[in-house]
């Protein structure tokens, strides 16, 4: 967009060349294309704070006057960030249920609602000689809760949920508030996309830093060093400009504003400045807090495309193990070390 400060060039361009367009026509012009922009952010914002409110309301079901926007629940456009928590755990449930015969349910049904599929039986069931079911691997991670779902729901908001709310107005069919008309969909598209994850800035780097105390396990190193192989990554696909960054010191986010190439989102907590322990930063933060958001980055790192870390971490050696049962073993991990001691 031209700013105000560059239209009186634009302006003596016209009125020396060929064009018939006079300098009032263009201001008005570039006054209606600020006009436009700025309706633009004021709806983004609205929607924005309309998803806010219904997540801090979803406990009260569908129907409900979102309170401090003044809009329903039912006319505001659906949030591809966000995730049906209640049905997410309802499904799960199901797949974690035993059977009549004291088994689970078989693999065949691990997509789409399955409420609208009986059970099979033994006969009816698939089998793998030597082969392990699904849910021996990453057992105790195999299913989100409801409450571990709401966590992520309000991370990926707080992180995406503006640039999520500028898609969804840029398509040309909705003028929201003024009017949303949601087609209905047939059993068939609602189970196409019932094992659609959330939505999020895609190609998305993870990106664990880890410093301060660990110094007396491994050899530490700086944020650059990270940084490095984030840019190698992005060598091979230019594209990627996202980063999730995870860290428990400030220092590290304070340093990520030197790369302005690059878009870090990351959880709101407060962080260790200088050579505080982690026990004592923990114990600042409180047992909620440094339990929760720690499992929010887990889970977002688990789901990026790439990652940088320093396997000299258990956490990050961790994630690694997690990502490679869940089918990223050929994705990006470039470590800053080896393993501890090294």
């Amino acid at each position: 967009m031209t700013s105000w400060n560059s239209s009186s060039a634009i302006v003596n361009m016209v009125t020396k060349g060929d064009c018939n367009l006079k300098p009032r026509e263009i201001e008005g012009v570039m006054h209606s294309q600020l006009t436009f922009d700025s309706k633009i952010d004021s709806r983004v914002s609205f929607l924005y704070s309309a998803w806010s409110a219904s997540l801090n309301e979803s406990m009260k079901g569908e129907g409900e006057l979102l309170q401090g926007v003044g809009v329903w629940t039912s006319n505001v456009p659906k949030a591809p960030h966000l995730e049906n928590c209640k049905l997410s755990s309802q499904v799960n449930k199901n797949l974690d249920k035993r059977v009549e015969n004291e088994s689970f349910p078989p693999w065949t049904l691990w997509k789409g609602f399955l409420h609208t599929y009986p059970l099979s039986t033994t006969g009816e069931r698939l089998k793998s000689a030597g082969a392990y079911p699904p849910w021996a691997v990453r057992y105790l991670m195999r299913f989100q809760t409801e409450y571990m779902c709401n966590l992520l729901n309000a991370e990926r908001h707080a992180a995406f949920g503006r640039e999520a709310a500028k898609l969804v107005l840029a398509t040309p069919a909705k003028e929201w508030p003024e009017e949303v008309r949601e087609e209905p969909q047939s059993e068939m598209e609602q189970f196409v996309w019932s094992n659609h994850k959330p939505w999020m800035p895609r190609p998305l780097l993870s990106m664990h830093v880890r410093m301060g105390d660990k110094a007396c396990e491994m050899k530490i190193f700086e944020f650059e060093e990270y940084m490095k192989r984030a840019e190698r990554i992005r060598k091979h696909f230019p594209h990627l400009v996202s980063i999730w960054l995870s860290t428990e010191m400030q220092e590290v986010i304070d340093r990520s504003r030197s790369y302005p190439h690059w878009n870090f989102y990351y959880t709101n907590v407060t962080r260790q400045v200088g050579n505080m322990s982690m026990a004592t930063y923990e114990s600042n933060l409180g047992r909620e807090t440094s339990t929760n958001y720690p499992l929010v980055n887990f889970l977002m790192a688990v789901e990026s495309d790439f990652f940088v870390g320093a396997l000299g971490s258990s956490w990050c050696f961790l994630i690694d193990g997690m990502r490679n049962t869940g089918g990223k073993v050929m994705a990006g991990y470039l470590s800053v070390n080896k393993d501890r001691f090294w």
